[in-house]
């Protein structure tokens, strides 16, 4: 398929390829992360595989880049990385979520998971991984390891931005 056939394919199919933030009002901005969660859940609801990392974390980042404390949660999956259950288990405060790994494996053992996915926000906006959250991570793996289920990994998101802690090796 030649460039300006593809080009003219993309026009004709996305009715919004000429809309820029810029073009839209606070009420409008609203509205369309509303539709831009919408879209992303149905993506991530029960059944759905884990393909796409880069849409896991626009999809964590457009649940949590607004919160004013600090959230930390798992998107259980299967054998095959489908999502079983994502789960918010913890609540904290601007900056810090006391996190227990018991709580975790327990949520674990009651979805049958064979492999999580941790996620929390930094509200300061700031996605480097503190040395508490690599402890933690380090701390639920080792949990999560005697009942067989699998870490792939620990998103830390922030306001625009996010990291993978398996992608920075700390996994």
């Amino acid at each position: 398929m030649s460039e300006q056939m593809t080009q003219l394919t993309l026009v004709e199919t996305n009715r919004f390829h000429k809309l820029s933030a810029h073009d839209l009002n606070r009420i409008e901005k609203d509205h369309v992360i509303s539709v831009a969660l919408e879209i992303l859940s149905n993506r991530y609801q029960p059944g759905e595989a884990l393909t796409n990392p880069k849409h896991t974390y626009a999809y964590l980042r457009l649940m949590l880049a607004e919160r004013k404390n600090e959230v930390f949660g798992c998107i259980f999956l299967d054998t095959r990385h489908r999502v079983i259950k994502t789960v918010e288990l913890f609540h904290g405060t601007i900056d810090g979520a006391s996190v227990y790994p018991r709580v975790v494996a327990q949520k674990a053992l009651e979805l049958n998971a064979a492999a999580t996915l941790f996620f929390h926000n930094h509200p300061s906006g700031i996605v480097e991984p503190s040395q508490a959250d690599v402890r933690i991570t380090e701390q639920l793996k080792r949990a999560l390891d005697t009942i067989d289920v699998r870490v792939l990994d620990h998103v830390v998101i922030g306001d625009t931005q996010s990291i993978s802690m398996a992608q920075s090796g700390l996994i």
